[in-house]
C-alpha cells in the first residue's frame, strides 16, 4: 500500500513538471521579452524600444484603402487611335491608399498659402519657390474662345473651391505630394506629443524657411528639425502629466518618433499607372471567388455611359464631351451637369469608393511614357521612372540639410523656374557604385529608359566597344533611341534667358525621358478616353486645362485587414 502511494506521488510530480515545461515552451522566453534574446522590450530603464502594440496603418486624410490583386492591364476594346500602346498584360498590384477625389482648388490653395507664408516671394532668394508652384491659369485661353473668367477666377474663387485643380504640371504635382507628406506627419507628431502643440499654425514666426518640418529630415536628424529649436521638437518622457494621466506612445525616457514608432506615414506620391488603372477598373465589383464575371469598359458596371437606374435614368455617369460642340447637353436638362469641370463627388463612386476615375479631368500618374508596358521585365507593382537617390553626407559625417544658402533651382524647357529642393529637406545625390556593385536588381541610378530607350536597346549599340567608346557615343544627340526635340534655355549670370527652340526636321517623335503618362478621360474628351486602359502622354513641365491629379500612398503590412483565418490555418 505504501509502495503504491509513493509511485502515485512520483507520477504526479513527473506530470506536473511536464505540464510546467510545456507551458513555458508555449509562452516562449519570458513574459514581454524578446523571442530572440529573452531581453525585455520597452524597458523603462532603456534598451531596445519598439511599438509592440501596433495594429495597422491609419487611413491617411482624404484617402480610401484599395486592396491589391491581379488584373489585366491594357486591353482597350477598340484602339481607334491605332497607338497599339496598351496591349494586355497580366499584372499584380500591392495594396495602397488613394485619394477619394482629385486634388481640388481649395486643397492646392492651402499649399500655396503655406509656401507664401514660409518662403515669402518678396525675398529674392525665395521668389521662385512660390512662383514656381502657382498653376498656369493661362491654360484656359483659346485663340478663338472667350475664357477669361476661368483664367481669373477658376483657381481662387470660392465657387470653384471643390473643383479639381488644373494648370498644374507633373513636377508641381509631385512637389505638392511632398508638401502634403510633411504636413500630415507634422500633424500626427503634434497629436502624439512629439512636437509642440499648435506650432504648425505660426507660419512666418516659429515656422520659417530655415526652421520647418520635413519628414525625412526629422527621421534622420530630429534634433535639427525647426532649425534645431528644442522647444518645438519634443522628446517623449514617461511619467505623469499635469492631469495625472500617463503620456501616450513610448514608455521610455528621451526618445524621438522613428519609423519603428509606427505612427509616421509613408510618403504621399502620384499613383503608378498600374495602380491608377487597377483602382479605376475596380474589378472587385465583378468578383466571384477568385475570378471576374464579365468585363468592364468603364469604372462602373455595364457598357454604357448613361445611368439605367429609375431615379437617374438617362443621366451621364461622368463629365465628358458628348459630341462636337456638346460639353453638357441642352439647357434645362444637362446630360452631365457641367460645361467645363465639375465639383468633385458630383457622380457616383466606383466599387472602391473612388470618385471621378473617368471624366472631369484626366490625371497625371508617376510613370515615364513608353509605347509598351514591359511585363517580361516585371509583373509586380509595375512602374517606369525609378531614379534612385541617397542622402548627401556632409563633411561632419551627418546628413546635409538644405538651407537658404544652398537651395538649387531648375529652369524648365518652357522657361519656368522651380526649386529642386526646399530649405529643411535633406540634400540628395544619385546612388553610385557603393549601392550598385554586384547587384542583380539594379545597376544605375537612373532607370527611366531601362530596356526601351537605353543605349543597349538602340541600333547604335556596339556590343564589342569599350566602355570609353560607348560613353563617347552616348553623348551624340544624333544617336539617341528617341529622336525627340531638344529645346534649350540658357541663363546667364544676371538671370537673362536665351531660349533656343529646336527647329530640326530630323526629329521623329515627342517621346523622351521627360514625358509622363496621364490617364482617364476629361471634360474635353470623348467617351473613348473614359476607358481606364487608355493611355496618353504629355511633357512633365507643361500643363493644360484638362489634366489634374490625385495622390496615392503605399500600404504597409498585410494586404487586407481581414481578421478571419485563411485556408486551413487554425485559430
Amino acid at each position: 500500500m505504501k509502495v503504491n502511494k509513493i509511485m502515485a506521488l512520483k507520477l504526479l510530480l513527473a506530470l506536473s513538471l511536464t505540464i510546467g515545461f510545456t507551458s513555458c515552451s508555449k509562452k516562449g522566453s519570458t513574459k514581454g521579452g524578446s523571442s530572440a534574446t529573452g531581453w525585455k522590450i520597452n524597458d523603462k530603464k532603456g534598451g531596445f524600444q519598439y511599438n509592440t502594440k501596433f495594429k495597422q496603418q491609419e487611413t491617411p486624410p482624404g484617402m480610401v484603402s484599395v486592396e491589391g490583386g491581379t488584373f489585366t492591364m491594357g486591353r482597350v476594346e477598340d484602339d481607334v487611335m491605332h497607338d497599339w500602346n496598351n496591349s494586355p498584360t497580366k499584372q499584380h498590384v500591392q495594396s495602397f491608399f488613394m485619394d477619394e477625389t482629385e486634388v481640388t482648388n481649395i486643397m492646392y490653395s492651402e499649399y500655396l498659402y503655406w509656401l507664401k507664408a514660409v518662403y515669402p516671394p518678396t525675398e529674392e532668394n525665395y521668389k521662385h519657390i512660390y512662383n514656381g508652384a502657382i498653376p498656369d491659369t493661362l491654360v484656359w485661353r483659346n485663340r478663338l474662345g472667350y475664357n477669361e473668367t476661368m483664367t481669373n477666377y477658376y483657381l481662387r474663387h470660392p465657387a470653384y473651391a471643390d473643383y479639381p485643380v488644373v494648370g498644374v504640371n507633373w513636377i508641381q504635382a509631385t512637389e505638392f505630394c511632398d508638401w502634403r507628406t510633411n504636413r500630415v506627419n507634422e500633424n500626427i507628431l503634434e497629436r502624439e506629443g512629439y512636437l509642440k502643440r499648435d506650432n504648425k499654425v505660426s507660419l512666418g514666426k516659429n515656422v520659417t524657411a530655415d526652421a520647418n518640418f520635413d519628414t525625412e529630415s526629422y527621421i534622420n536628424s530630429p534634433s535639427k528639425s525647426f532649425g534645431g529649436n528644442q522647444d518645438i521638437v519634443l522628446k517623449k518622457e514617461m511619467g505623469k502629466a499635469k492631469g495625472g494621466k500617463k503620456e501616450i506612445a513610448d514608455s521610455v525616457k528621451n526618445v524621438y518618433a522613428q519609423r519603428s514608432s509606427g505612427i509616421i506615414l509613408p510618403e504621399y506620391r502620384l499613383p503608378t499607372e498600374a495602380e491608377w488603372e487597377y483602382a479605376a477598373l475596380a474589378l472587385v465589383g465583378n468578383r466571384e471567388y477568385n475570378i471576374y464575371k464579365g468585363q468592364k469598359k468603364y469604372p462602373w458596371k455595364g457598357q454604357y455611359t448613361r445611368s439605367g437606374k429609375r431615379q437617374y435614368r438617362g443621366d451621364q455617369l461622368a463629365n465628358f464631351k458628348q459630341g462636337k460642340g456638346d460639353y453638357g447637353g441642352i439647357a434645362g436638362w444637362s446630360d452631365d451637369g457641367a460645361d467645363i469641370t465639375n465639383k468633385v463627388k458630383s457622380y457616383a463612386p466606383n466599387d472602391f469608393g473612388l470618385y471621378d476615375m473617368a471624366g472631369n479631368v484626366a490625371e497625371w500618374v508617376a510613370d515615364v511614357y513608353r509605347p509598351i508596358v514591359d511585363d517580361e521585365a516585371n509583373d509586380f507593382n509595375y512602374y517606369r521612372g525609378n531614379v534612385y537617390m541617397k542622402n548627401k553626407i556632409g563633411q561632419d559625417g551627418t546628413v546635409e540639410i538644405v538651407t537658404s544658402d544652398n537651395i538649387k533651382y531648375d529652369t524648365l524647357s518652357n522657361g519656368r523656374i522651380m526649386a529642386r529642393n526646399f530649405p529643411g529637406q535633406i540634400a540628395q545625390v544619385p546612388v553610385d557604385e557603393n549601392e550598385t556593385y554586384l547587384r542583380q536588381n539594379f545597376s544605375t541610378s537612373d532607370n527611366r529608359n531601362y530596356r526601351d530607350g537605353d543605349r543597349q536597346s538602340s541600333k547604335y549599340f556596339d556590343f564589342g566597344a569599350s566602355e570609353e567608346e560607348t560613353a563617347s557615343k552616348k553623348e551624340d544627340p544624333l544617336k539617341r533611341m528617341y529622336q525627340s526635340p531638344m529645346h534649350k534655355i540658357d541663363v546667364d549670370s544676371i538671370g537673362s534667358m536665351s531660349k533656343k527652340f529646336d527647329k530640326s526636321d530630323k526629329r521623329t517623335t515627342l517621346i523622351d525621358d521627360n514625358v509622363r503618362v496621364y490617364k482617364g478621360g476629361s471634360w474635353r474628351d470623348r467617351a473613348y478616353w473614359l476607358d481606364p486602359a487608355s493611355r496618353r502622354y504629355f511633357p512633365q513641365d507643361m500643363a493644360t486645362d484638362y489634366i489634374g491629379f490625385r495622390c496615392a500612398m503605399s500600404k504597409v503590412g498585410p494586404k487586407s485587414n481581414k481578421k478571419t483565418p485563411r485556408g486551413n490555418v487554425k485559430k
